[in-house]
């Protein structure tokens, strides 16, 4: 029996993983590579080193802005709207506001 003709499928959670690179940097996820372990990984390694889509947004993360809202509930003040707009801003109000 040939080493290379023996397959391993890929696992659900390497197929989520691969799945979430796809979307994340905005391209397809071939048939082929989902059907082996070796090749989907290989596929996932080189995903990763793309620079990822979402960094490049300026904007606060979801996580960073509900935080926020809940520390200004706290201490019964309003999040300033620039915040919104800017994630170091968000960081920065945050820090001085836990």
């Amino acid at each position: 029996m040939e080493a290379s003709a023996f397959v391993l499928p890929a696992t659900p959670r390497q197929l989520a993983y691969a799945r979430s690179l796809a979307d994340r940097n905005r391209t397809l996820l071939p048939w082929d590579v989902q059907q082996d372990r070796r090749t989907l990984s290989a596929w996932i390694e080189k995903q990763t080193l793309l620079a990822p889509v979402a960094d490049h947004d300026p904007r606060p993360s979801s996580k960073q802005v509900a935080f926020a809202e809940k520390l200004a509930r706290i201490k019964r003040r309003a999040v300033p709207d620039e915040c919104f707009r800017d994630k170091g801003l968000m960081s920065k109000w945050i820090d001085g506001n836990k």
